[in-house]
């Protein structure tokens, strides 16, 4: 399975969320810090869940980090996050 899959279903488990994209962006980061050939190592996430209501930016990230703790600590080098609740612009 593709790590974009990975990501996202675990998020989708995790928060049931509205709206979900997970975007790899490996291939902007050749030659950059963490960059493997093949690319799966760089994504931006996109996601609204009622899950972030009331919740922080920092708290949101926290938990987002949480859901891919063993992600994040092996082959995703790095992590973008938009995390919204709906209704925020």
């Amino acid at each position: 399975m593709a790590m974009r899959d990975t990501i996202s279903n675990k998020l989708q488990e995790a928060f049931t969320p509205e709206s979900l994209q997970v975007v790899d962006e490996s291939h902007l980061h050749e030659g950059h810090a963490g960059h493997r050939p093949g690319g799966e190592t760089h994504f931006r996430v996109y996601i609204v869940s009622a899950a972030f209501k009331g919740k922080s930016r920092v708290e949101r990230h926290r938990m987002i980090n949480s859901a891919l703790a063993a992600e994040l600590s092996g082959s995703v080098h790095a992590l973008a996050i938009q995390a919204k609740a709906p209704g925020e612009g």
